[in-house]
């Protein structure tokens, strides 16, 4: 087994880290144990995961219910092609699935990861539209501020001033509304639908579907927008012919409060991402829903099949592990969970309004965003959450916290002094 010296020795010389530069990589922290809330590092310190592991262990790290789901399955097999053959985790865990999903939603397609299930969403929404008689509509519409992954396909879907100059040849061109402005409890606005509507009655001839993450807009924003604005996109894309897709890889699973960020509309899209918190972050799932009616257009069209096939789609292990995560939100209370970090939150950092550096503060759910400018440094965050035991890592103008749900009110106010930390940077206008 390797020492701390030897691993990071050799993570430096052959491993290349996301959203990191091989030449100028930031340091990285060795693990070698996680539980609950918490990560272990060889050293012997415990940080708190504040971030979810990126939001994606809701139920709290290495959940004993998840890996023995995983130990079982991988006992009997571990892959089999999902081409020709099926398998009872498969079979279960849809079924688990589509009993809280929006209604409507009853195909299931697997894949490995969210920006995966992007892309299979994009191209379910197009082959519908060509089998429905409409081979024109292959571009989509979404809105600016967006975050839908990395994969060429997902990430032409974002933010368009967010993709570096050397990949826009690379990425595909679809059509951007201006981002939704009313915030999510704030007095609804009707103007703010406008422009959008404008874009989908000048361009319905083009358009396939409009793809959005449903109330947060996560990676590109970190913004809360009003419910309505579903409502009436809703009511545009029926009133078009236009497929309606969210993104709910982030949003979905708790994460804002209810099971599914659609639910604060009352509505169901046509096709629906879903990742992260299914498999509670233990191994990579992810899945693209639709209703039967695409599904059975595009099974009447040409070709009728739908032309995507991972090589590990529905694993057995993987699937076994997303049932034993959905049985868990029958386990405990996560919904009473969720509100108390919300109200936790809410109130713990509503003087951080007061900083000078903070634009402002906005939480929803088990999501708390603090926008500030400038941000600090990776070096003097990663001096604060050696001292604070707190792992946060903020990126663009935002310092956030999404914690596993069954994080303590403790834990949560050791959060909030962390925040604090970062954002005061030494200075001593807020009580830490």
């Amino acid at each position: 087994m390797m020492d701390s010296a030897e691993l990071l020795e050799k993570d430096r010389k052959y491993l290349w880290h996301p959203y990191a530069s091989m030449k100028a990589a930031l340091p990285v922290n060795p693990v070698v144990g996680a539980c609950g809330t918490r990560i272990r590092l060889a050293d012997g310190t415990e940080l708190l995961d504040a971030l979810s592991s990126w939001w994606c262990v809701c139920h709290g790290h290495n959940r004993s219910e998840i890996t023995q789901a995983i130990q079982e399955q991988t006992a009997r097999f571990t892959q089999v092609m999902f081409a020709g053959f099926t398998h009872e985790p498969a079979v279960r865990l849809a079924e688990k699935l589509l009993r809280r999903t929006p209604a409507g939603l009853e195909r299931v397609f697997y894949s490995d990861s969210g920006s995966v299930s992007v892309e299979c969403a994009v191209k379910m929404a197009v082959q519908y539209q060509a089998a429905a008689g409409h081979p024109h509509r292959t571009r989509m519409a979404t809105v600016r501020g967006g975050y839908h992954g990395d994969t060429a396909g997902a990430w032409s879907l974002g933010d368009p001033d967010a993709v570096p100059h050397a990949f826009r040849d690379v990425t595909l061109r679809h059509f951007f509304a201006p981002r939704p402005e009313t915030p999510f409890d704030a007095d609804w606005n009707p103007a703010d639908f406008a422009p959008m509507e404008t874009l989908l009655e000048q361009h319905e001839h083009e358009i396939a579907g409009v793809i959005l993450e449903p109330i947060f807009q996560g990676g590109n924003r970190m913004f809360f927008y009003h419910p309505e604005y579903l409502k009436k996109l809703r009511e545009a894309c029926d009133r078009y012919g236009i497929l309606l897709l969210f993104d709910e890889v982030a949003t979905g699973f708790g994460r804002l409060g209810k099971f599914f960020a659609a639910e604060f509309a009352g509505i169901s899209p046509d096709i629906l991402c879903v990742g992260k918190g299914l498999v509670g972050g233990s191994v990579g799932l992810a899945a693209t829903l639709t209703t039967p009616i695409v599904a059975d257009t595009i099974a009447d069209g040409t070709p009728p099949q739908f032309p995507h096939g991972p090589t590990f789609m529905a694993n057995p292990v993987v699937c076994a592990a997303g049932c034993a995560s959905l049985d868990l939100f029958d386990a405990y209370d996560w919904q009473k969970n969720v509100h108390a970090i919300e109200k936790q939150l809410t109130e713990e950092l509503a003087d951080l309004r007061n900083a000078p550096q903070v634009r402002d503060v906005r939480v929803l759910g088990a999501v708390g965003v603090v926008e500030m400018e400038p941000i600090p440094t990776p070096g003097e965050v990663q001096q604060v959450v050696r001292e604070t035991g707190v792992w946060l890592r903020p990126f663009g103008n935002w310092l956030y916290t999404m914690p596993p749900f069954v994080t303590t009110p403790d834990e949560i106010h050791q959060i909030v002094r962390a925040f604090r930390r970062i954002i005061m940077n030494g200075k001593k206008t807020l009580r830490v």
